[in-house]
């Protein structure tokens, strides 16, 4: 996948969860695959959608607790 395409898809996801259009779970596993992605083809990871990751992932392990 191209990085404008890349690019294109997190500008697309974090839309989504502005305005709470995806659930959220869903958006959660579409970045993991993005990022994924991004560390196979060895181009740099956006700091802020790790800290999203992050931040998205403490959320639902506080649901399963």
């Amino acid at each position: 996948m191209a990085f404008e395409d890349l690019q294109a898809e997190i500008g697309l996801l974090l839309t989504e969860m502005e305005g709470e259009q995806g659930d959220r779970r869903e958006i959660y596993q579409r970045i993991r695959q993005m990022l994924d992605t991004m560390k196979a083809e060895g181009l740099p990871l956006p700091q802020d959608l790790v800290d999203l990751e992050e931040a998205l992932e403490a959320e639902f392990a506080a649901d399963t607790e």
